[in-house]
């Protein structure tokens, strides 16, 4: 009886401060979301607050001033991060289960070398130079797509993961006749989603985000990511180019607090709803491999 009533305080305790912590972590997002729609004067005297003292869509006028440019920024990204996501995972796999094959020759060989360029790298010129001057990428989408789709981290994180599904597993499918490459594509696979999971959320995030890649090798503006052209719509030099003030009038006066607050709810609201989906597969995948060495 008594260890019941402590086991009920416990929880109690536990959903207590489970949800001061989620309280705490949503104050954040809710400032932005009302930021964004608070009047630029109201901000400017009194700070932010968790109500506008009056409400204010000027800043998503601006920021939707010229809805196509917005919408051909979202299709680019979408497409990106989706292609980049499939392609990386698929590729990220592969290198991960080749690596986790104890039979394989150079396994350590090959991966001592991808370890080894976590150290080192050529810098931003060499990189630059290839891209443009080599691979003649200069404001392609391949300059944008290509060079995050493999990372040292996640083929290691992806070959421990692969290494803690047993090996009778494999030596059954040989013994049943199956080649290497359905035994991944049958069996590796469908075993290994925890870490695709994973392995898919920090690729799509890298693609969803990625402005600086644009920056250096995109120069049409139909090509921006959206990342890149709200980047370019918060910097001052970039107001007119976007034509904000010209589609919203002569009197109008661009926000600046409040259109920060505005372009970090339109980057960013597409993605969070994206994270509960593999929320359960995203811990389970970075756990596996401290829990099964």
């Amino acid at each position: 009886m008594r260890a019941e009533r402590s086991t009920i305080v416990f929880n109690i305790m536990g959903y207590i401060v489970i949800s001061v912590l989620t309280l705490l972590c949503l104050l954040p997002f809710w400032l932005i979301i009302s930021g964004s729609l608070s009047a630029e004067d109201d901000i400017i005297r009194d700070g932010f607050r968790l109500v506008p003292q009056h409400f204010s869509f000027d800043a998503y006028k601006a920021v939707f001033s010229n809805p196509m440019q917005i919408f051909k920024a979202y299709e680019v990204t979408i497409g990106l991060t989706l292609a980049g996501t499939a392609l990386g995972l698929f590729f990220t796999s592969m290198a991960g289960y080749v690596l986790s094959r104890k039979d394989f020759k150079y396994r350590d060989k090959l991966a001592f070398f991808i370890y080894f360029t976590t150290l080192f790298s050529g810098g931003l010129i060499p990189w630059y130079i290839m891209i443009v001057n080599y691979l003649n990428w200069k404001d392609s989408y391949m300059a944008l797509l290509v060079p995050s789709l493999l990372s040292a981290w996640n083929i290691i994180l992806m070959k421990n993961f692969m290494k803690s599904i047993p090996d009778s597993i494999v030596e059954s499918a040989k013994i049943d006749g199956a080649g290497e490459f359905t035994i991944y594509r049958r069996l590796i696979l469908p075993l290994s989603t925890p870490g695709l999971a994973t392995i898919g959320l920090f690729l799509g995030l890298a693609y969803w985000n990625d402005w600086f890649s644009a920056n250096i090798f995109i120069t049409t503006e139909s090509k921006y990511p959206l990342q890149f052209l709200l980047y370019k719509i918060l910097a001052s030099a970039a107001v007119l180019k976007t034509n904000i003030a010209g589609n919203l009038g002569a009197d109008f006066k661009a926000p600046a607090e409040t259109l920060k607050m505005a372009v970090a709810i339109v980057v960013t609201g597409p993605i969070i709803f994206l994270y509960p989906f593999v929320q359960r597969y995203f811990v389970k995948g970075l756990t596996i491999g401290a829990v099964k060495g």
